[in-house]
């Protein structure tokens, strides 16, 4: 039949002579080494190498006091305005937001981010970046458990406080997939000591549950003053006083979960 490939004309032929050959081995060695550079190029201290450079200067210029309460996560913690000011009860407030980045990331960088600061409670916002990604709920779950792992090790005492993934318009085909992270999350924490998690998804629905357009900018991604005033609310009732933090006591549970799981 026309278009058909004749292998007559293959058996017709005699079987070539195999003849060794180092090209197919130095090949595979260059692909070897192309992946473990592009591996190494990955890793979350290569990849946020000018943040985290520009966190030290931070630091160098003005080194913040340990026992604060430090903010960490992506750009809805690099962009709060005058978060410092939003939690004046605490003598020490940091804020060490990366734009972009996700919970993955700040699992890699835990030391760099919030280890060396010693802070007694830890805040997080990470995770719609993740999904954003493609991760799935039980990967950003996942990077999260790193996450908490990677700071009970080195910091045990302190409280860590787990911020919901919130609901941004310009992200609402995402919507399931963050509810389904949130409460795979919140799950999680019920089980983690000085663990907690705060719900600010809930509150920034509309009664139809779609997420509060008059919350966010124009580019529906990031929230704006009002949005920032709803948080300081939700997660100010969350904290405890810097007194009592530091007894190890307070409003803070082994198991907490604030609000209604979404």
């Amino acid at each position: 039949m026309a278009g058909e490939f004749d292998d007559s004309i293959l058996q017709a032929r005699p079987p070539r002579r195999s003849r060794p050959s180092r090209a197919p081995r130095a090949w595979v060695l260059c692909a070897v080494l192309w992946a473990s550079f592009g591996a190494l190029a990955q890793t979350p201290s290569a990849r946020w190498r000018t943040e985290l450079a520009a966190f030290e200067r931070a630091d160098r210029e003005q080194p913040p006091a340990g026992g604060g309460v430090l903010f960490v996560g992506s750009s809805t913690v690099r962009l709060w305005p005058h978060l410092a000011q939003d939690f004046p009860q605490w003598p020490a407030v940091v804020n060490r937001g990366f734009g972009g980045s996700t919970l993955s990331d700040c699992s890699g960088l835990a030391h760099e981010l919030v280890g060396r600061h010693r802070p007694r409670q830890v805040v997080v916002y990470a995770g719609d970046n993740d999904l954003a990604e493609g991760q799935t709920p039980t990967q950003v779950l996942e990077s999260f458990l790193r996450f908490e792992a990677a700071l009970r090790a080195e910091l045990p005492e302190a409280d860590i406080a787990f911020v919901s993934i919130k609901p941004s318009p310009s992200r609402e085909s995402l919507l399931e997939a963050v509810r389904r992270t949130n409460r795979l999350i919140a799950a999680a924490i019920y089980t983690l000591p000085r663990t907690r998690y705060i719900d600010v998804f809930t509150s920034m629905l509309d009664d139809a549950g779609r997420p509060r357009p008059e919350l966010f900018r124009a580019d529906r991604l990031h929230m704006n003053e009002d949005g920032y005033r709803l948080w300081r609310s939700v997660i100010a009732s969350q904290l405890a006083p810097p007194a009592t933090a530091a007894a190890g006591a307070g409003p803070r549970s082994s198991h907490s979960v604030s609000r209604a799981m979404p």
